[in-house]
């Protein structure tokens, strides 16, 4: 599969959250929220300014990112689940 966003547009690989918390309890899935961790699979170009000149992106393929809990769309291709979503989406890189 090749994507190509468009603008400033991310595809994230969501990284699923701990099911056991530091305590050592376990979460059922029903307690578990949507992921606000992924991976960074694609991202367009950048945005075009005032002047007509792309914005550079401030991430980049295989960057692990934290993003907005409802910001992102859920897709499904050839059977997996991704999140599509603005670069305004993220609120930050994990490093």
């Amino acid at each position: 599969m090749n994507l190509k966003p468009l603008s400033n547009r991310i595809f994230l690989e969501p990284v699923e959250a701990e099911k056991i918390t530091e305590a050592g309890i376990i979460l059922p899935d029903t307690a578990e929220s949507k992921p606000i961790k992924g991976k960074i699979i694609a991202t367009g170009p950048g945005k075009l300014n005032e002047k007509g000149e792309r914005t550079q992106m401030s991430v980049k393929v295989g960057d692990i990112v934290l993003f907005k809990k409802y910001g992102p769309d859920e897709i499904e291709i050839e059977g997996k689940k991704y999140l599509v979503g603005d670069e305004d989406d993220i609120l930050a890189i994990i490093e």
